[in-house]
C-alpha cells in the first residue's frame, strides 16, 4: 500500500498567505488553498477530494506542486502543450505554399481569394493530407514557414501567401 501523501511543513508566512487565499475571488487559488490547508491538518487526499469536489489525483498533484515550488503552486500555469506535433512534413509544407500561390479557381472554387477553410479543403482534396485538417492547422503551418499572413488579400501577383482568415 502506498504511503499517504501530505504537504510538507508550512511556515507561518505560508500559512498566512494560504489563509488569505481562502478569500480569493479566483476559484483556482481558493481551491488550492483549501487543499493545502486540509493536507496540513493531516487529512488524506481522498477525503480532501470529496470535500473540495475534485479527483483525489488532483489533490495529490496540488500537494506535489506545493512541495516542489512552494507558494508558486498557487499560480496557474499555461495549459498549452509544451510541444505540438507537426502536421505537415517539409515537403508537404512546400506543396501547400505552392498550392496557395495558385488561384482557388484552378481547383474549381467560386472565389479568387483563399481562406483558411478553403485551403484546408483543397489540400485534403488534392491528397496533401490524409484527413481534412482544421483551419488553425493551416494557419499554424503557414506561420511556421516564416511567412506573414495578411487577411483579406488575394494571392494574385503577390510574392507571399495572403489568406483571408
Amino acid at each position: 500500500m502506498r504511503r499517504p501523501l501530505f504537504v510538507r511543513s508550512i511556515t507561518e508566512d505560508e500559512r498566512k498567505q494560504l489563509e488569505a487565499g481562502l478569500r480569493s475571488a479566483d476559484a483556482f487559488v481558493l481551491r488550492r488553498c483549501q487543499i493545502l490547508l486540509a493536507s496540513s491538518r493531516g487529512q488524506h487526499p481522498p477525503a480532501i477530494a470529496q470535500v473540495v469536489g475534485c479527483d483525489d489525483e488532483t489533490v495529490r498533484d496540488v500537494i506535489r506542486a506545493f512541495n516542489e515550488r512552494g507558494l508558486q503552486a498557487l499560480q496557474r500555469k499555461s495549459s498549452r502543450p509544451h510541444r505540438t506535433q507537426a502536421t505537415f512534413s517539409a515537403e508537404q509544407t512546400e506543396r501547400l505554399r505552392e498550392l496557395l500561390h495558385r488561384s482557388p479557381r484552378e481547383f474549381d472554387k467560386p472565389t479568387s481569394v483563399w481562406t483558411l477553410e478553403l485551403a484546408a479543403d483543397v489540400s485534403f482534396a488534392n491528397g496533401l493530407t490524409a484527413t481534412r485538417v482544421s483551419d488553425e492547422t493551416i494557419r499554424g503551418d503557414i506561420g511556421a514557414t516564416g511567412r506573414e499572413m495578411e487577411t483579406g488579400q488575394a494571392l494574385d501577383h503577390q510574392p507571399g501567401p495572403r489568406i483571408r482568415a
